[in-house]
């Protein structure tokens, strides 16, 4: 049997049973005795289960293991003494507020929507995000452990970037074509390359940040580097650099081991990169088969996707399309047989949500920027971690469109919601 470097995986709708109805309710029980017992867990338990969903589908939307551990860390938290506390301060405040002002934006164009269950779904998602956010700064500020929120991000980047090199050798759910040969990009327990690209850039500016603090984060930060050569993301390998480069300059405590270790992560990702090459050159790999070009395996081509929220925006200015009805409108300007988002936050934003929705994502970013930057020298890592990380995806999302996928989506929100935690630290001595 000749070796597949690319095994197209096959997405069919799996409803919710009777079994992972039990295991989704143990999960949420469990968490919230956990939270109850100890508000730190929230965090440790939202950080460790991001990448993983183990998605059921349930009517119209669906079931998966961040959402039932958020649901449990929530009546945990609800048990917890002064929780409105964290909420109320001016850094977690001005956060929420902009948060709260984007998601009225996407609620307000289920007017013009055509399909306004999609509108409805993702309005909610960007609810949990909101609720995601809440938790995390409502748990900080009651037990900032952060010597066990470090291993556990370490400990889950490991894990993400085991399962993805993996794939190196199982097979990739996607592949690249070199000298007319196909090598896999791999993507682990997220949807795609470009996706784990993203869940790592956010997660080596956390890592970075705390560099020397945990021994685990020296194994964590070459893995998470090689892995990230692999997804062969253009977006993601800048982003990272952007990401490591912003705490290179902030902390120069981690200067020498972050070095050390972003080295040993490069060389591997290029020697494997490399190897790669040689093989395809020797031509030991199958020959990868012509899709349609129109087709692009379901998911088109960027100039084609940006030219459609182009003209969608065009036609809508004010309120666009309808959030989540760009990847359902697409054969309305000719894409037929492509389903997806427009590989780009911002003219995603423009082509749902008009220029409303446009200018409420920018203040949104620039809400998070604004709160982060202040007296960043002096800040806590985590605050360093935020900043980094939040340059980096709003730069890398001018490519893609990563807050799509609430995998990606919600880690960025734990890391943001640590960094406004920490800065409301400061704020309140």
């Amino acid at each position: 049997m000749r070796y597949q470097p690319v095994v197209s995986p096959i997405h069919l709708p799996v409803p919710l049973d009777p079994l992972w109805t039990m295991i989704f309710v143990a999960v949420v029980i469990l968490a919230a005795l956990l939270v109850a017992k100890r508000a730190a867990y929230a965090v440790a338990l939202l950080i460790v289960v991001q990448p993983f969903a183990f998605q059921h589908d349930l009517f119209q939307t669906t079931v998966t293991l961040p959402k039932a551990t958020l649901l449990g860390v929530l009546l945990g938290l609800a048990v917890v003494p002064g929780w409105r506390a964290a909420l109320r301060e001016r850094p977690v405040r001005n956060v929420l507020v902009a948060l709260a002002v984007l998601i009225c934006a996407v609620a307000a164009t289920a007017a013009v929507a055509s399909q306004p269950g999609a509108t409805l779904r993702e309005t909610l998602k960007w609810f949990e995000y909101l609720l995601v956010f809440a938790a995390i700064c409502t748990a900080y500020r009651r037990d900032p452990d952060d010597a066990l929120f470090v291993r556990c991000w370490a400990i889950v980047a490991i894990v993400v970037a085991v399962l993805a090199l993996l794939q190196e050798v199982v097979g990739a759910p996607s592949g690249l074509v070199l000298n007319g040969e196909v090598i896999p990009r791999i993507a682990g327990p997220l949807e795609g390359p470009n996706q784990l690209a993203g869940y790592l850039e956010i997660s080596l500016a956390a890592l970075c940040a705390w560099c020397g603090r945990d021994r685990l984060i020296g194994f964590a930060i070459p893995l998470a580097c090689c892995a990230l050569a692999l997804t062969f993301s253009r977006g993601g390998i800048a982003g990272a650099a952007i990401a490591v480069a912003i705490v290179f300059v902030v902390a120069p405590q981690v200067r020498p081991l972050l070095a050390r270790s972003i080295a040993i992560g490069a060389i591997l990702g290029a020697a494997l990169v490399g190897a790669w090459n040689a093989i395809t050159h020797a031509g030991l790999t199958p020959p990868w088969p012509s899709p349609s070009p129109a087709y692009a395996g379901g998911v088109g081509y960027r100039r084609e996707l940006w030219r459609a929220a182009i003209d969608f925006w065009r036609s809508h200015p004010l309120l666009g399309i309808g959030a989540g009805n760009f990847e359902l409108d697409l054969p309305e300007v000719g894409l037929s047989g492509v389903r997806t988002h427009a590989n780009s936050w911002y003219l995603q934003a423009l082509a749902e949500g008009g220029i409303v929705l446009f200018l409420a994502t920018l203040a949104l970013i620039g809400t998070i920027l604004g709160t982060l930057a202040r007296r960043l020298r002096e800040a806590s890592p985590w605050q360093t971690a935020a900043f980094a990380a939040t340059i980096a995806f709003a730069l890398h999302q001018i490519v893609d469109d990563l807050v799509f996928y609430p995998k990606v989506g919600a880690t960025w929100w734990i890391l943001v919601g640590l960094g406004a935690s920490a800065a409301s630290a400061k704020w309140r001595s």
